[in-house]
């Protein structure tokens, strides 16, 4: 089986077929006109050339590593440092080198991280409390084995689209829509209902890793494909494959610094924005979002709980300079977005971003730019589900070409029946008297115990040393005033 996305009035409604079209695709379009439209568009709806299984929310087939955060999920091949049955091991990968650098020439093989997904190799040192870890008695050399047989394709990562340029891309989807009659300018009466809190696919998903796959599958029309940002779906050398030498660099040594020596790599630990790519991977990814529709303006609310992106519907940016902007030419960690409507599907295109990485995550320059489709789905009884979600990353300084992620947010109700998002601060947490470690320190000295120190180890861990070290008294927070 397979899932057919039939567009109609410019919505999803999601339907099961039997069978797979000659490309293998999961994301099909129906001959109606409006399908014709999207499968004719130059730059949007392109379905997915390979073959996916039928969606249920729960992708273990598609967990690559020993270990998957979030999921609660051991899946290892092999342990204590032991290759899996048929395969023959390097002399030396990622966990017992000495100079990564040297094996410039293993860094494509798949066994030089012991077929290791990258958010595996993130979190085999267990640091994360949603997941265990694959490395015994604090020796890397025991680090666990992944499945070598499993991969998401590049080709299912590559942008489908003739495009080398964000702008060039944003134009044509521009012209198309223009060609069409529009693009459509909304009033307060016909602006598409979007307002609301939405949640990602995936993250239903995570409820059923807890359970060790237990419970009900997710919906069939919150089907997405696997989400290759996240980490898990992709042995390394595949996303090595997408990125210029000097960025296989950067991410091989992020990994390496991580494995080899649990030299966490979290931009928050230090205190330290987290980034535009942020807001795909990981629980900041955004677990919860929140959308605001009003004419000339959407905004998003999510991510790491305050990342908010505006779009200015129908303005312009400015050509001149390093790269497109609004503003000043000064790059921002999410960018400035500009788009505009065709009916109730958003087109919007993001630059003036400012170059950074995420941890288990590949680093991009400040040339990244995104092209974004909004595009509504309904349930096969016509209520509104969510918002599928296509983007489409160009970045000519890390990336080879572009590449592509679709995605699924689910509506989970109205914008006054969730919690509310908190400014997020970087804090750092002061224990008075004696410290976690059980070292006796004079009575009243104050214990700076340092945010890396929080994140090196698991909460639960942390705070049962502190009261197993007689540590009883109130703790505090001081906010810092600034990086360290």
């Amino acid at each position: 089986m397979s899932l057919a996305f039939v567009r109609r009035n410019r919505v999803v409604t999601v339907l099961l077929v039997v069978g797979v079209c000659a490309l293998g695709a999961a994301w099909l379009h129906a001959p109606d006109a409006a399908a014709q439209s999207a499968q004719a568009s130059a730059g949007r709806g392109a379905p997915v050339p390979v073959a996916l299984p039928p969606y249920d929310g729960y992708p273990e087939e598609h967990f690559v590593g020993s270990v998957t955060p979030w999921y609660y999920t051991t899946s290892a091949t092999a342990t204590g440092g032991k290759a899996p049955n048929g395969v023959e091991p390097l002399p030396r990968d990622i966990f017992t080198s000495k100079d990564f650098y040297a094996d410039r020439d293993l860094w494509m093989d798949k066994r030089y991280y012991r077929c290791n997904s990258p958010i595996a190799l993130d979190s085999i040192w267990g640091d994360y409390s949603s997941g265990p870890g694959a490395i015994e008695n604090g020796n890397p050399a025991t680090a666990a084995w992944g499945h070598c047989d499993r991969d998401y394709p590049r080709e299912a990562i590559i942008s489908p689209y003739r495009f080398k340029t964000a702008q060039e891309h944003y134009e044509a989807l521009l012209a198309e829509v223009k060609a069409k009659g529009g693009p459509t300018v909304h009033t307060k009466a016909t602006l598409p209902d979007w307002n609301g809190r939405y949640t990602r696919g995936l993250n239903l998903g995570f409820g059923r890793g807890r359970r060790g796959g237990a419970g009900n599958p997710v919906p069939a029309e919150y089907a997405e494909p696997p989400q290759w940002i996240m980490g898990w779906s992709n042995q390394m050398p595949t996303i090595l494959s997408l990125l210029t030498p000097e960025y296989q660099q950067r991410f091989v040594q992020q990994m390496y610094h991580k494995v080899n020596s649990n030299s966490a790599q979290f931009s928050l630990m230090f205190c330290r924005p987290e980034g535009l790519l942020r807001w795909w991977s990981g629980p900041g990814g955004p677990s919860q979002l929140d959308v605001m529709v009003v004419p000339g303006r959407v905004q998003f609310l999510g991510g790491t709980d305050n990342a908010m992106r505006h779009v200015q519907v129908d303005r312009e940016f400015n050509l001149k300079g390093a790269v497109p902007h609004l503003g000043a030419e000064v790059p921002s960690w999410l960018g400035e977005t500009v788009g505009f409507w065709d009916g109730s599907t958003l087109i919007t295109w993001t630059s003036n971003i400012q170059g950074w990485f995420t941890h288990g995550s590949w680093e991009y320059s400040n040339k990244l730019q995104l092209i974004e489709i909004w595009t509504p789905r309904l349930f096969a009884d016509g209520r509104f589900a969510g918002l599928e979600h296509e983007s489409v990353f160009y970045d000519p300084e890390a990336f080879v070409e572009p590449v592509r992620d679709i995605r699924f947010f689910s509506r989970r109700g109205e914008l006054k029946d969730g919690a509310p998002f908190h400014l997020e601060h970087c804090n750092q947490t002061i224990f008075l008297g004696e410290d976690g470690r059980g070292t006796q320190v004079p009575p009243g000295t104050t214990i700076q115990f340092k945010v890396r120190d929080l994140y090196d180890r698991p909460w639960a861990r942390i705070w049962e040393e502190y009261f197993e070290a007689g540590m009883k008294r109130p703790v505090e927070t001081q906010e810092l005033g600034g990086f360290k």
